[in-house]
């Protein structure tokens, strides 16, 4: 450990030094008066949440027991703020998530736990290797569930003007579930945004889906795999999981073919993109589907490209992003025993700002595209936007965005 020693006196005159000794005292006021000022509000939305909850019809005691005991996290609203200055590529999303040390402890679980996934799957139809994935992404197969007090924090975030309504909401739901007798408010522990348990359900999905599967009484979602296992496959179920289709496939696209007909937005019948020459990248042939499947290239024309199923945008009720579903969707192949990519993601790509983003959005809707909101996020609606640039501008239309088409885009517009 170092230590930080200051030059003799003759290098900072009294004058100085007082200044600086000013200036910290300033900056320290500043810091207290603001804790203050957020401890003052906090109270008093506290207080307000008091009857609100009660005319929501829990329990005195729960609310009592819950928001008179309630502190507020400063550093939860500093991670609800926080934006990586980065959006994430495709490769190091997924590299970061698919890994060998996953794989293995996915396979070794599911072995380890096969009466109860075949038990699960029996009587639901959601395969045992998707509950796995699931389960590694979520909490690294219960490794880690988060550490904040949940109460704790969605009442911190409901006091929170940014997204009040909602953190409100899913704080009187977090006291039902207390209400219910399923978790006491000591054990209710999960992320610093309210998810809870090995699937990390937010207490409203935890309201609608759980489900006491071991029969002890309670929706144990912390403590019983059992009960996190079955409520999980009970909401893909509900939200429309199809046992007949897998998610999608990996495939190889003929030289020569259109990218813009890549994006979720875009459905065709299998028949149709066999026409197209689109052909599986291993085995005899696409998966069998009547239903209409999309075809993506998350990292642009050089990446992998896949032909997704609806069980696809089943996975994506659980998280909106098309990374983490194709994530879900080829960890759960791997575990069972499926090879790797055939194509892997390239590595290289520049990294992108979420201010560049954001101006990016700005530009293309100043030239006639609709990206959506501008909010510095890569969703489908501005791949979409870009493969709309892409077509007047004569490029491979995949929708991909990188530092060149950036400049591109900027350019057009000034």
């Amino acid at each position: 450990m170092s230590v930080l020693r200051l030059p003799d006196k003759a290098f900072f005159p009294a004058k100085v030094i007082h200044t600086a000794a000013l200036t910290a005292l300033t900056i320290g006021i500043a810091v207290f008066s603001a804790g203050a000022i957020a401890n003052s509000q906090f109270s008093q939305c506290v207080a307000e949440l008091k009857p609100q909850a009660l005319q929501q019809g829990i329990s005195e005691h729960t609310v009592n027991r819950i928001l008179d005991q309630a502190r507020y996290l400063a550093r939860v609203i500093e991670l609800d703020r926080r934006q990586p200055e980065f959006t994430q590529t495709f490769a190091g999303y997924f590299n970061a998530r698919v890994t060998d040390e996953r794989i293995r402890n996915g396979r070794k679980l599911f072995a380890e736990h096969r009466d109860l996934f075949s038990k699960i799957e029996r009587k639901t139809g959601i395969p045992s290797k998707y509950l796995v994935s699931f389960w590694g992404l979520e909490t690294n197969f219960g490794g880690y569930f988060g550490d904040w007090s949940v109460p704790d924090a969605l009442t911190t975030l409901a006091c929170d003007p940014r997204r009040s309504a909602y953190f409100t909401q899913e704080l009187f739901n977090a006291m039902r579930i207390i209400d219910a007798g399923d978790i006491t408010p000591e054990r209710m522990k999960g992320s610093w945004a309210g998810a809870m348990g090995h699937m990390q359900f937010m207490p409203s999905t935890f309201l609608s889906y759980a489900i006491d599967a071991d029969g002890d009484g309670r929706r144990d979602l912390w403590g019983s795999l059992e009960d996190a296992m079955v409520s999980a496959a009970n909401f893909l179920l509900k939200m429309g999981w199809n046992p007949d289709f897998e998610w999608g496939q990996e495939v190889k696209l003929p030289s020569g073919f259109d990218y813009s007909l890549t994006g979720s937005h875009h459905k065709r019948s299998l028949s149709d993109w066999i026409a197209l020459g689109v052909t599986p990248v291993s085995g005899p042939g696409l998966l069998a589907t009547n239903q209409q499947v999309s075809l993506l290239v998350p990292a642009g024309h050089q990446g992998p490209a896949f032909l997704v199923t609806h069980n696809f945008h089943v996975i994506m009720r659980w998280n909106r992003s098309e990374y983490y579903a194709l994530s879900v969707g080829h960890l759960a192949d791997r575990i069972a025993g499926e090879p790797g990519l055939s194509q892997l993601p390239p590595v290289d790509e520049i990294k992108i700002t979420r201010d560049q983003v954001r101006q990016l959005q700005q530009d293309l809707h100043a030239l006639g595209i609709d990206a959506g909101g501008v909010d510095g996020v890569m969703g489908p609606q501005t791949r979409k936007a870009i493969s709309l640039f892409q077509q007047r501008t004569q490029r491979v239309a995949d929708g991909h965005l990188d530092s060149d088409l950036l400049n591109a885009v900027r350019a057009s517009v000034q």
